[in-house]
């Protein structure tokens, strides 16, 4: 179960760096694209999306320690805290932006975080 659980995890940390690079370096060529935001929208809401991918960026830090990290105790503590912030900002997303974020964001990181609790049972 824990393998299954570290899959799980590296899915979720490669959508965010995934999102990072859409709300970031890609944002202006096909980030915007992927978002649906109107073209004449794009510049004025590009501050906001580097903003947001900085945050992204974040949880994947969280999640590549949780992953990579040595000690289990710790390890575990990042990997609890990225997913629980990627399943809350999925849920807020869906409620404020796109039901869709529920299903991309949200139910991947709610089933790595599931997994992970089932393996330390």
């Amino acid at each position: 179960m824990l393998l299954a659980a570290q899959i799980l995890a590296a899915i979720v940390l490669l959508l965010h760096v995934y999102f990072v690079l859409l709300e970031t370096v890609l944002y202006r060529s096909r980030g915007y694209k992927v978002f649906g935001i109107p073209k004449d929208q794009m510049e004025s809401r590009a501050s906001a999306m580097s903003n947001q991918g900085c945050y992204n960026g974040f949880l994947v830090v969280a999640i590549a320690l949780g992953l990579f990290r040595p000690d289990p105790a710790i390890a575990r503590a990042f990997m609890v805290y990225g997913l629980v912030c990627v399943v809350v900002a999925g849920i807020w997303g869906a409620v404020t932006v796109s039901k869709r974020i529920l299903f991309v964001q949200a139910l991947p990181a709610a089933l790595a975080l599931v997994a992970f609790f089932l393996a330390k049972a």
